[in-house]
């Protein structure tokens, strides 16, 4: 295996990874958002709310169909670019991979009785299956993360030189940190989609400021959006503290930290120092050792300034947004309503791209600060890939693959917000949900 190879067999799967993600984030969000605006249809017999709820629906249809493509394409590189790691470690984790696919079917059938079976069915069990997208849709991200936190600390086997022996498969499953990465990576799905759902929707109240279905389409959007964005941090320190534990090279890469020290200063880009702030974040304690990079191997650090940069995109776009969430909800308690001033519109329309860059990141972080394993501390990536010359072909193949569904997918959606706009654009039977 040439190094080439081994370079375009991760560049795949990384690309593979950030493309699903968006498609695996609104399969998870968009589910409740369109149970929130079924629930607002329901009691107040509004129907822009009931609009909403059907175009949230179609959305989840489209994204699920793209997500599902995705996915699909995700498995079978897993045994095709890595078959060293799924071919030994595959019994150890398959339990999560199996629970996930019974998560994806669930989320398929009560997807089709809610997008067909309004009116067709009793309206208890109508909303009962809208429910229960979002409940298979939140399951599905659960275990798929479940894997990514036992690659990141495995658990439930004994490793010898012909593999796992003594598998444990429940104790792989949870693996230490389980709680805070699938949180994590829960919260982030839906701060991703609701801070999309309100830019949009503010792109479209600063163009027609009286469309009164964007402004209730805002109104459900916002609670969601401000409630994670001032949760994530909290997750995310808890989880920060989990890596400093157990992943001290990564902490280091994160922080760009080369030396040990005690009471170690946390570094704010690259010119501003907090006395001591690293140690009281990573260990809640202002004299604690934090170790540098420089106490590890040298071939055992992750991508230094790759993984900084894009841990400090992360906590920059993050706090942003919870800065943003709170600056909303203190004018929503206010004015007992929420803000609708041009300024906070424009605010929310810049800040609907800051939770998809927050979540790629937040990957890149994970699955860069763990190089160079596929397993950490267990096998390493260069050991785990497949010995099949020439990857570079199916590389460029599915980025022009993924780069076709993707122009689809804007496509699609951006005709599902045109019919929704006032004017001759609305005229027609889509806009009224027909």
């Amino acid at each position: 295996m040439c190094m080439a190879d081994l370079l375009y067999a991760r560049a795949q799967m990384g690309l593979s990874l950030a493309f699903h993600i968006v498609f695996a984030a609104a399969g998870v969000a968009l589910p409740v958002l369109m149970v929130l605006s079924d629930l607002k249809a329901r009691r107040t017999g509004d129907s822009d709310y009931r609009l909403l709820s059907q175009k949230l629906a179609k959305g989840t249809a489209i994204l699920f169909a793209v997500g599902a493509v995705s996915g699909t394409v995700l498995s079978f590189e897993l045994g095709l670019l890595w078959p060293e790691f799924m071919g030994q470690y595959g019994e150890v984790i398959g339990l999560p991979f199996s629970l996930e696919g019974v998560a994806f079917f669930t989320e398929a059938i009560f997807l089709g009785i809610y997008l067909y079976g309004r009116e067709r069915v009793s309206p208890g069990l109508h909303l009962f299956s809208g429910i229960m997208v979002a409940v298979s849709g939140a399951a599905s991200a659960f275990f798929v993360t479940l894997v990514n936190t036992f690659m990141n600390n495995p658990s439930g086997f004994t490793a010898t030189a012909g593999g796992p022996t003594d598998v444990q498969p429940l104790v792989a499953m949870f693996s230490p940190g389980w709680q805070y990465q699938t949180s994590h990576v829960l919260l982030s799905c839906y701060q991703a989609s609701a801070f999309a759902m309100a830019g949009i929707h503010a792109f479209v109240l600063l163009r027609h400021p009286g469309a009164a279905f964007h402004r209730k389409a805002l109104s459900v959007a916002l609670p969601l959006a401000c409630v994670t964005a001032l949760l994530q941090p909290l997750v995310g320190d808890l989880s920060a503290k989990h890596v400093a534990r157990a992943q001290p090279v990564k902490l280091a890469a994160m922080e760009s930290h080369f030396e040990t020290e005690r009471g170690a200063p946390l570094r704010l880009g690259g010119g501003v120092e907090i006395p001591k702030g690293l140690s009281i974040l990573a260990f809640a304690d202002p004299n604690a050792e934090v170790k540098g990079l420089n106490d590890f191997p040298r071939d055992e650090w992750p991508p230094v300034p790759k993984v900084h940069l894009a841990f400090q995109l992360m906590v920059g776009t993050g706090s942003l947004m919870a800065l943003l969430a709170l600056v909303t909800l203190a004018q929503r308690w206010r004015k007992k309503a929420w803000p609708d001033g041009k300024g906070m519109t424009w605010a929310w329309l810049l800040a609907g791209p800051l939770g998809v860059v927050a979540l790629e990141a937040g990957w890149l972080v994970t699955e860069w600060g763990r190089q160079p394993w596929i397993l950490r501390g267990v096998m390493r990536t260069a050991e785990a890939v497949t010995p099949v010359p020439h990857l570079s072909a199916p590389f460029w193949t599915f980025t022009a693959v993924y780069l076709f569904l993707g122009v689809t997918v804007v496509f699609l959606m951006v005709r599902q917000v045109k019919g929704t706009l006032p004017g001759p654009l609305a005229s027609g039977g889509e806009a009224h949900g027909h």
